[in-house]
């Protein structure tokens, strides 16, 4: 993958298997090898914890800085890492694993209650036109979306602007994964109130004990970059140029996989940081194929060579951002210019 347009998408399609003779191609790479899960998750901890204290101990801010953003990175690694667990893809019956997991979903605001209802949902209704949007930005037809009322056109727009999405500390985590949640079903979230409680409990006593500016650069920054990072990808993966949705009647698994999630192109670096969430049509094909095993298997089937593509970087980000509802007429997502 070697172009740097915003995004391309192959004309024919790489004749193959599809269907449940294609999901099943993937099943030899859904298997886990325990030792690189533990490895992974253990170094990527303690290089969390390392470069979270270097917010506290180094006496220089602009160090500080840089740590605070290797700590928003490492926080997004290990994210996909507490994902994948959520899946049953790795250390799926390690009661070490779980502890470790449920107490790092509730420090980053993601209670292992919603996010494994709502992401369980999003793999099994993702790109239909026509459903509920648990778990993902909602999508309106372009007809749909000219019938609503201002009030219900201003909602609509207001959920997938870019401030939303880079200030997803606020809106994606702090109000949609934990206040909302709880306030929907407190007896079946009473982890999203936990995890509240947490991280006001520990942002007081740092603000206490070590100052404001401490709070700023060892919790607000980290939490704020790796949010936007978190709640962008989550939003460029499924909403880019050569997205395409469908209505429910014509909906199928591995098309949804294939023609509705993205390979986002990332430099080797961005690829460690990321987890490799950006082999998402593999993921969403089969998400019991761990993080560590992605580039394999996307290696090894044809078929999933000639994805839909998108790109971390600026003219792809304003290209996404753009989109906002789905004519089936172009058969595209299209921007409020072109309504």
């Amino acid at each position: 993958m070697t172009d740097t347009t915003p995004h391309s998408k192959p004309l024919t399609p790489i004749s193959g298997r599809n269907g449940k003779e294609l999901i099943l191609a993937t099943k030899p790479f859904a298997r886990e090898d325990k030792r690189k899960s533990w490895l992974y998750l253990v170094t990527t901890l303690l290089l969390l914890l390392g470069s979270l204290s270097g917010t506290f101990l180094v006496p220089l801010v602009p160090v500080q800085l840089c740590f605070s953003v290797l700590t928003a990175l490492l926080m997004v690694r290990m994210f996909v890492i507490y994902h994948d667990f959520l899946h049953h893809t790795i250390l799926h019956r390690s009661p070490l694993a779980s502890a470790i997991m449920y107490l790092y979903g509730i420090l980053v605001l993601v209670p292992p209650s919603i996010w494994k209802r709502s992401h369980d949902y999003h793999h099994n209704h993702n790109s239909k036109l026509f459903s509920a949007s648990i778990g993902s930005y909602p999508i309106a037809s372009k007809k749909k979306f000219l019938s609503m009322t201002r009030k219900e056109r201003t909602a609509y727009l207001a959920v997938r602007h870019p401030l939303t999405i880079i200030l997803g500390y606020f809106s994606m985590f702090m109000f949609g994964m934990c206040v909302s949640s709880f306030l929907s079903s407190p007896s079946k979230h009473y982890d999203s109130l936990l995890a509240l409680i947490l991280h006001f409990t520990i942002s007081t006593l740092v603000v206490v004990f070590f100052g404001w500016q401490v709070w700023l650069i060892s919790m607000f920054v980290p939490f704020l970059v790796s949010s936007a990072i978190g709640a962008y990808l989550f939003y460029a993966q499924h909403n880019f140029p050569d997205v395409t949705f469908a209505d429910n009647c014509d909906w199928k698994y591995e098309n949804a996989a294939l023609e509705s999630s993205s390979y986002m192109v990332m430099n080797p670096f961005l690829k460690w940081c990321t987890a490799n969430i950006g082999y998402h049509h593999v993921h969403h094909l089969n998400s019991r194929i761990p993080f560590y095993r992605l580039e394999e298997a996307m290696n090894a089937l044809p078929e999933l060579q000639a994805p839909r593509v998108t790109y971390f970087s600026l003219p792809a980000i304003i290209a996404c951002f753009r989109l906002k509802v789905w004519d089936p007429e172009k058969n595209r997502m299209i921007g409020l210019k072109e309504l």
